[in-house]
Formats: C-alpha cells, structure tokens, sequence
C-alpha cells in the first residue's frame, strides 16, 4: 500500500478506516463533537461542554431584536468616536463571505470604512477579485500590509518541522496585528472582525492554538531567516493597543442574525463576489492546511467547526453534517504540487515532515501560562469589548490535552 500523503487510493481507504472508527465514538446528542475533541464532556443527557457553551453564548448574544438593538447603540459610539476623523471603523478582509458581509453591514449602518488586508502572498486570484469589486461598489479604502514570501515561507517551514497542528496561525496572528496596526497608524479605535460562533463554533484547543510568542519559539528553533518584516503581536504590543489605545474589537455576527446561504446570494448579487469552494479556502496556503495538512496528519476535519455551528443554528440539519463529514474534504492536487515547489520539498522531504512525530503547543513556549493567571483581567478586558469573548473563553481557561 501506498503512503497516505502521497497516494490518493491509500488516503480513501485510511479514511474509510477512520470513518469506521468514529461510528463507535461516544458522540454529541446535538453536534458534530465525539469524545476524540480536545477538552471535550457530556452531560447526562449526552449534551457535549461546546453546546453548553454555545447555549450560554446565545444567552449572552441572543441575536434578533435585543442583538440588533445592542448593535445599534455600539454603532452610534463608533460614530461618536469617529467624529472629525477620516473613518470610523476597520474592517479586516480576506475575500470571504464574512469579511464582505462586514462591509455590507458597515456601509448599511452608515459607518466610514477602511478596509484591512494582511496579504500572506498565497491569496487566491478569486480573493483578490472579491475584494477589488466589493470596495468598488462600496466605494471603501483599502490598506494592505504585505509580509516578505521568503521570510514567510520560512516561518511555515518552521511550523512544518514543529510537527504541531497548528501550521496556519501565523496567518491568524499576523491578521490580528495587522488590523491593530492600521488603527494605530490612522487613529482608528473601533475594528469589526467577521468571527460568528453561531455559523461557525470555535475551535477546540488542541486542534488549534496561537499566540505571538508561540510562533517566535518554533522559529527561533528551526528558522533559518530573521523575521523583519512579520507583524508584532508580542504581549507589551497587545497590551499597548489595548490599555492605551483601547482598541475595541466589535463581532457584529455575535449580535445579529446570519443566514450565511443567504448572505453568500446577496453578495454575489449585489458585489459580483464569487465562491471559492469552502469556508477559510480563499486563501492557498489555508486551502492546504484544512483540506490535506489537518486531516492526512492529525485526523483533524475542520468543517466539523461549521457545520456543528449550523447545526446549533438550526441552518443544517445534523444527518446533513453527518454526511457531509463521511466524505473527505476535496483536495486540489496541483495545491500540493504548489506547496511542495514553494517550499523546495521534494516528495521525500515532505513525506518526512509528515511522518514526523506529533506534537502540541505545550512543548514549545507559549504566552498560554500567563494568560491563564491574568484570567479575572483579560474577563474585563473582554466585557469592554477590548478582547474578544472567545479569547477569553478559549485561551485563559485550563487546557487539559
């Protein structure tokens, strides 16, 4: 048999086993979690802790009338902020569904935008379209911040020889010290991020993790260039947008109603926006990670995030997302021929990364500790809107992988 990173046949039958596999699963009454999800408990009804905490989100962000209302007096402190400046508000954009909403729902509440693009060099030409009509019609700003290839390729190949599931945040953290930057430059104190928790759940820890000074041990380890060009997020830089810029991170899909089908027809009506075949798959080196580097290495399938956010929405039914996950995720082939000629692999060189032993955050050095001990301050720091809800849910909560 073949190796199930090179050979298409032995990957659908190494599938196959795991789909087999997971059927004897302890699984969740509601969605698509099984007790192999990171950090994962049921209650006595068999109702998994990520439905419970989705529950108590809902609560918290109930979405319709009192969502909307909430909304609205957010945006008129935006307004207020904005006054006898340029804009009122950034918003980060990818390409994607929810970045292009953002747009449409800044434009709708008659917000002054300028739109963020951290550019990774691996956008897809449909991304760069998307953004291109949409600001045009919108009639939007757009500032860009391009990181070096070579630098970048070479934090990714650092991640590669980390053998961690977590090779795309530098992206993640990146875009976040992006829109930071961009506020600080232009004075700006308000960012709305595309984030919805009801659409897309938050991803457990374990499958994914990420914080600045996590990327900087797995590159002082195994990099090879300087990272110059790579934007800071360190902590005293988290900390100084924060406490003294008071840079406000503003989740508007937390607040209000998101049909995503329907959103998707709208744009493309409205903005000429195309579909490019997946939530995060906008992006190549993205398209890469969640369709072939995820599930081949760590049996990772990130569609379970959305498709379980739907589910908890009511806008998918669960034999769906159970059907759905039965089948591997499409994989683009000359994507790989792609990786592996940026990188310089070979197919032995990458099959050797691939087979590498597997590893988590907590063998590197991570800001994760002290985040844990400054949990009762980054609480407040989230209920000014300072950080956002699931940073605290997520990252200063005990991890137990």
């Amino acid at each position: 048999m073949g190796s199930i990173y090179l050979d298409e046949e032995a990957w659908l039958n190494e599938w196959n086993a795991r789909q087999e596999r997971k059927k004897h699963l302890v699984s969740c009454i509601k969605c698509l979690y099984d007790s192999e999800t990171p950090n994962i408990s049921f209650d006595s009804a068999g109702l998994c802790i990520y439905c419970q905490k989705d529950d108590e989100l809902r609560i918290q962000f109930p979405g319709g009338e009192k969502g909307r209302s909430d909304f609205e007096k957010i945006v008129e402190e935006i307004k207020i902020a904005g006054k006898g400046k340029k804009y009122d508000v950034i918003v980060g954009v990818s390409g994607g569904t929810d970045s292009t909403y953002m747009l449409h729902i800044a434009k709708e509440y008659g917000l002054r935008v300028l739109a963020v693009h951290f550019d990774n060099t691996w956008n897809t030409t449909i991304a760069q379209q998307n953004i291109k009509n949409t600001l045009k019609v919108l009639n939007f700003d757009l500032w860009t911040y391009v990181v070096d290839n070579n630098e970048y390729d070479d934090i990714y190949k650092s991640f590669f020889q980390a053998s961690t599931p977590d090779l795309e945040i530098p992206t993640d953290i990146a875009l976040a010290a992006t829109l930071n930057m961009a506020a600080d430059k232009f004075g700006i104190q308000y960012i709305f991020e595309g984030h919805s928790f009801k659409t897309e759940g938050m991803a457990p820890l374990g499958w994914i993790y990420m914080d600045a000074k996590y990327i900087e041990s797995v590159h002082s380890e195994f990099g090879k260039l300087p990272m110059r060009t790579f934007p800071d997020f360190s902590f005293s830089k988290q900390l100084k947008w924060m406490l003294f810029n008071r840079l406000k991170k503003i989740r508007p899909l937390w607040y209000l109603d998101y049909d995503k089908a329907a959103v998707k027809k709208m744009i493309s009506e409205k903005y000429g926006w195309q579909w490019y075949g997946g939530h995060h798959l906008e992006n190549r080196i993205t398209a890469f990670y969640h369709t072939y580097y995820l599930p081949r290495k760590f049996d990772i399938d990130m569609r379970t995030l959305g498709f379980s956010g739907r589910i908890r929405s009511g806008q998918m039914p669960r034999e769906e997302g159970v059907r759905r996950l039965s089948e591997p995720p499409a994989f683009d082939k000359d994507l790989f021929e792609m990786v592996l000629r940026r990188y310089n692999y070979d197919q032995v060189e990458f099959e050797r990364l691939m087979l590498l032993p597997k590893k988590t955050y907590k063998e590197f050095k991570t800001y994760k500790p002290m985040f844990e001990k400054l949990r009762p301050f980054f609480y407040l720091m989230a209920k000014a809107n300072l950080i956002p809800w699931s940073f605290y849910i997520k990252y200063t909560a005990k991890d137990n992988i």
